[in-house]
């Protein structure tokens, strides 16, 4: 089950259609969906999450936590809106494309993908972009 949490002001619009793509996603990859938590917050909250956890002292868009076994995906996904808002306007694509973007990075991660390398990166990327028109294609269906 896919769950979305809130620890900022901001709250998707669109729940039920992001959780239907991102079900979507994970059958693509042929994984089961166990429980996947979303904690959508600031840059602060994450900053402390990076700290705490990873010992890490950066700012981030995204750091997620795998606790998947096997095939089925499980884990927590912890989004900062301010990085994400702010990597649109760098990339010059819309928030909701570069909020898409940073969603399906780490489901991508619980299903195998890496990006540490410049090859991985090329590939987490062409990956980003496959799942995100799997959004347009399952909502006109």
């Amino acid at each position: 089950m896919i769950s979305f949490n809130y620890e900022s002001d901001f709250e998707l619009p669109n729940e039920d259609e992001i959780s239907n793509w991102l079900s979507y996603i994970i059958l693509s990859e042929n994984k089961k969906e166990g429980d996947i938590n979303y904690i959508f917050c600031d840059d602060g909250y994450l900053v402390e999450i990076n700290q705490q956890y990873l010992a890490h002292d950066t700012l981030t868009d995204i750091i997620s936590f795998d606790y998947s076994v096997g095939n089925e995906l499980h884990g927590d996904i912890f989004i900062s809106i301010e990085r994400v808002r702010e990597n649109a306007q760098d990339f010059k694509v819309s928030f909701e494309e570069e909020l898409k973007r940073v969603m399906v990075h780490g489901i991508l991660h619980y299903c195998g993908y890496k990006d540490k390398s410049s090859e991985d990166e090329i590939m987490m990327r062409e990956k980003e972009d496959e799942k995100i028109k799997l959004f347009h294609v399952k909502q006109n269906k």
